[in-house]
């Protein structure tokens, strides 16, 4: 099949599909809508985000509806208030030649009176986020006891964000007979189990294979130490002068933080995360659809409602905990037919991930460098030279030619070429001609040595807190991070004992660590944190390391007390004498360039 119309649709909607500009089906709609028009049956639909999933399910269900009948017929779930409104808006413009039709969105942060409304005045199809969903079913403000087909859209990353326990609750006022279509980017376990709980031998259709990225998509990494991943995310901006990105953070401090930065230095950037307001989010959204904001930071959740088809790179500025997000990061790019780039900003611990998302996505990973400051400086200044040279004249500036010509009539061709593109390019090259080289090399071959303890490039610590203290490895992997302001893969090869612990970080962390943890104190009590012995981290001298530790302080609190007393003014004064004093200018803020606001 090639067209929409040999896929069995009637009139109204091929004449909405005329409208949108849709020539022929992508392969995700091809395969879907004449199996939904067709049979009254389940459906698993495993395609990546961009493929078109929502005229995959909108269009067969915009023609089995009765639009003249005022009860809720279908129902949409979607895990965010962007992808709802996104479904429901798509939805309507899908349907804009069905007479009589209405579709609501239900979803968090707007008025439930007004919802309830709209729902009340007869809606045959309800786009809704689960959390808000249930919430108006417990108050009795919606009935879908009658609805005939239920969508579930993006159910892993529902599940992802703990809506399980919501979608059961949610089905189980449906009725059994209903037709369930799930649509799904990935196929996770958890996503496998929803299709056998609430699903009668649904029928499956794969476009690509399971979990894998689309072929729209080139995939690189770059290699640098934790500290400079701000700098190397700002070089791969200038780098690339053209750019239109959606920049991936894990949490959502760190998105404010990285958006608050960019914008400091110039950048055209906004922030997008759960703490904002709808109406924030709706303001930052706009700006990016229009493309006034070149650098979108967003959180995994919040970026689950990003439909722009011209986003030219998704850079993973921190790689997800969940590997398999992986896949919808990288779907924010390469839709529509066009190509995209997803760069990964990886530190040395973190090489092995790369090594896992390469199974799961079926695509290799291409190791590339930070560019150097003098390769920024030529890319941004033939960047300019194109556009100057690209750019159509206005002769609104003839009248004013006249005093410019006056002004540079002793200034020859090749002079005025070179003060004018002075201009931008020397704010790059005097930021830049000292920059340093970001750029770490990395062995394979020490990635089995950090699993076995043999690691030379990591320090191991002892710290005198353990399973008494209420810490399991998470909890204290997390307590470290967020003390020390780390990101998660910073802190690796946790182990907790009874009263004592062990960890690892990057060696060129050492300093930072130990200095934070003199006079620290958790709930009353120091903390005291010291490089093991052991540097290579086995367990068995990690044992006794930590029996001799207990035999040496009597394995008590009041012990570990005097021994951290009797520690610290020594440590202090040692500290203190190895560390270089900074001069002024050393201490100064360096120059950053002011980027030209497109």
């Amino acid at each position: 099949m090639s067209t929409f119309q040999e896929l069995g649709l009637n009139n109204d909607l091929l004449q909405a599909i005329t409208d949108l500009g849709f020539i022929k089906p992508s392969e995700v709609q091809e395969k879907a809508i004449p199996i939904l028009l067709d049979s009254e049956g389940d459906l698993v639909a495993l395609a990546q985000t961009g493929t078109g999933k929502t005229a995959a399910f909108g269009f067969p269900m915009l023609e089995k509806i009765d639009a003249n009948s005022r009860t809720t017929q279908g129902l949409i779930l979607s895990p965010t208030r962007e992808l709802c409104l996104q479904i429901a808006n798509e939805m309507k413009q899908y349907g804009k030649y069905c007479k009589g039709l209405n579709v609501v969105a239900i979803y968090g942060g707007s008025s439930i009176t007004e919802q309830s409304r709209e729902v009340k005045r007869g809606a045959q199809i309800i786009v809704a986020t689960p959390g808000r969903m249930k919430d108006m079913i417990s108050r009795r403000l919606v009935d879908i006891t009658k609805i005939q087909y239920s969508v579930l859209d993006e159910a892993d990353e529902m599940l992802n964000m703990g809506f399980k326990e919501d979608i059961t609750d949610i089905l189980s006022h449906t009725p059994e007979d209903k037709s369930t279509w799930l649509f799904s980017a990935t196929m996770p376990r958890e996503v496998a189990a929803i299709a056998k709980n609430f699903m009668h031998n649904p029928q499956e259709i794969t476009v690509g294979n399971k979990n894998e990225s689309t072929t729209n998509v080139s995939h690189e990494y770059y290699l640098v130490n934790a500290r400079d991943r701000y700098q190397a995310l700002k070089r791969l901006a200038d780098a690339n002068p053209d750019i239109f990105s959606v920049v991936f953070c894990r949490t959502k401090r760190d998105t404010q933080k990285v958006a608050e930065n960019l914008i400091e230095d110039g950048y055209n950037a906004g922030a997008l995360h759960g703490d904002l307001s709808q109406n924030q989010r709706d303001l930052v959204m706009n700006a990016f659809r229009k493309k006034q904001i070149q650098m979108l930071v967003a959180t995994d959740v919040a970026a689950r409602g990003i439909d722009v088809d011209d986003v030219t790179h998704v850079i993973n500025y921190q790689l997800p905990d969940e590997i398999e997000t992986y896949t919808h990061r990288s779907g924010r790019t390469g839709r529509a037919g066009k190509t995209g780039v997803s760069m990964v900003i990886v530190s040395k611990s973190e090489v092995r991930k790369i090594k896992s998302i390469e199974r799961i996505i079926k695509r290799q990973f291409e190791k590339k460098e930070i560019p150097d400051g003098m390769e920024i400086c030529e890319v941004q200044l033939m960047s300019l030279a194109n556009k100057v040279h690209n750019t159509e004249i206005n002769h609104e500036i003839d009248k004013y030619l006249a005093n410019i010509n006056e002004l540079f009539e002793d200034t020859n061709k090749e002079e005025l070429i070179k003060k004018f593109f002075s201009v931008e390019f020397t704010r790059f090259y005097n930021y830049y001609k000292k920059a340093k080289n970001l750029n770490v090399s990395y062995d394979d071959s020490r990635d089995s040595g950090r699993h076995s303890g043999g690691r030379s490039d990591s320090t191991r610590y002892f710290i005198n807190v353990g399973g008494k203290d209420g810490f399991d490895w998470m909890k204290l992997k997390d307590f470290l991070k967020e003390q020390l302001q780390l990101g998660r893969d910073d802190v690796f090869k946790v182990e907790v004992k009874d009263s004592f612990s062990f960890f690892n970080t990057e060696n060129e962390l050492k300093e930072k660590v130990l200095a934070f943890f003199t006079d620290f104190k958790h709930e009353g009590r120091f903390v005291n944190v010291e490089v093991s012995e052991n540097r290579g981290g086995g367990r068995r001298n990690d044992r006794k390391r930590g029996r001799r530790r207990d035999d040496r302080k009597g394995g008590g609190r009041r012990d570990d007390r005097k021994y951290n007393s009797g520690n610290r003014s020594e440590r202090r004064r040692s500290e203190s004498a190895s560390k270089p004093r900074r001069s002024n200018s050393e201490s100064s803020n360096a120059f950053k360039p002011r980027r030209s606001r497109r």
